[in-house]
């Protein structure tokens, strides 16, 4: 099955419903989803789910060297800001570049993307450093329709999973905020303060 119209198609509906304000995108590093991101949502931060990540360096590594690689991975993922990332990556790459060749060249190549959810406030990295929470819905929704198992037509279909959304949603609002944005509106003002300011600085 080909993919790759199947993410243009729905990028397409989402702006074509005025889905305006993305700034990052977390996915997979399915080809054609990329290439719908950067078409639709120019200029958006696609980030590389870190999930998927580990388990692609993973299967390129050597059986023997699983265990070795494993902590130094999940240290590069869980550093504290890019500058120590970069750090610890090129000392893995030194370790394990005869150990596991095709694994430290998927590293590197996907280092950046990977690491893109460093530019957010450290609060955020977490929820959004995997696409866990969408794998999460999706498998609620699946486990709803099993319950079913055949749907009359296509609009029972969407009145159930519609709901099921609408529950969530409610959730979100009226209890824990799976997100809550008011300290990220604060510091992307703060990021755009400190831009205008660089920029005046350059001008003079």
């Amino acid at each position: 099955m080909n993919l790759k119209p199947v993410g243009a198609s729905f990028f397409s509906w989402l702006k074509s419903r005025n889905l305006r304000g993305v700034e990052l995108v977390v996915s997979d590093d399915h080809g054609g989803l990329v290439k719908a991101v950067r078409r639709y949502f120019q200029g958006v931060t696609w980030h590389r789910c870190q999930t998927h990540f580990m388990r692609n360096i993973m299967d390129a590594t050597p059986k023997s060297a699983k265990e070795e690689l494993y902590p130094h991975l999940r240290a590069i993922l869980d550093a504290p800001d890019i500058g120590t990332a970069r750090l610890l990556l090129n000392q893995t790459l030194e370790t394990f570049e005869k150990k596991a060749p095709k694994a430290m060249q998927l590293l590197e190549m996907g280092f950046d993307d990977a690491t893109a959810v460093l530019m957010l406030p450290e609060k955020y990295r977490r929820r959004l450093r995997t696409t866990n929470a969408v794998e999460r819905l999706i498998e609620e929704i699946r486990r709803r329709e099993r319950v079913i198992r055949i749907f009359p037509n296509r609009e029972s279909a969407i009145r159930l999973i519609g709901a099921l959304l609408m529950e969530i949603d409610d959730k979100w609002i009226a209890g824990k905020k799976y997100l809550d944005m008011s300290e990220y509106l604060q510091w992307q003002e703060e990021q755009k303060q400190i831009n205008d300011q660089s920029n005046i600085a350059y001008i003079r």
